[in-house]
């Protein structure tokens, strides 16, 4: 568990420009946001439904984000400022991924489903973007603020628009680790060293 959250908080400073210590990250409410997930999933999974979604209910009084208990979410996830950050049920997110505020990953089915994106490695959401349906964002792609994605999008593309559209896709997939963050040590807890 505390290694999870030593990756989350040297992510939001490898990811946030203006994260000047690790005392700062730690008051992140997309933070707050993946760590109360992961444990409002864990409740989840071993059947403890209802309490799952209290918490997360609770969770998103607090943070302004919403997360269904049972939306599988990978490693280093950073959400950037959260607030109407929404991600459904049925939503997958690979590891590595940065999001901003605004973001929806929503369905568009009413069964009982996959209704929800799939977000695969590496993948940056711009903030307001929506991503709606049964759909794949391929590892690495970029989706522009205020894109609405409705179909897949291919592995290092960018997409921008309503309709999202492909205005890019030079990278091929490959995503470009970003440097450590310069400022990182200011105030830093000994606990949490990146």
């Amino acid at each position: 568990m505390l290694t999870r959250v030593r990756e989350d908080v040297c992510t939001a400073l490898e990811n946030d420009p203006a994260a000047r210590s690790v005392l700062a990250v730690l008051t992140y409410p997309g933070l707050h946001a993946i760590w109360a997930h992961r444990i409002e999933h864990a409740l989840w999974t071993r059947g403890y439904r209802l309490l799952a979604r209290l918490l997360s209910q609770f969770t998103r009084f607090l943070t302004g984000v919403e997360i269904h208990p049972a939306a599988d979410i990978g490693r280093r996830v950073f959400i950037d400022h959260g607030m109407g950050v929404v991600i459904g049920e049925t939503a997958q997110i690979g590891d590595d991924v940065q999001m901003y505020h605004g973001v929806t990953l929503g369905g568009n089915d009413p069964r009982p489903v996959k209704r929800h994106p799939t977000v695969e490695d590496g993948v940056t959401l711009g903030a307001n973007s929506t991503l709606v349906g049964d759909i794949t964002i391929g590892t690495g792609a970029r989706v522009g603020a205020g894109a609405v994605v409705v179909d897949d999008v291919p592995p290092g593309a960018t997409v921008v628009g309503n309709p999202a559209t492909v205005v890019d896709e030079s990278h091929d997939g490959v995503t470009v680790a970003p440097e450590p963050a310069a400022t990182a040590s200011g105030g830093s807890v000994s606990l949490i060293s990146c």
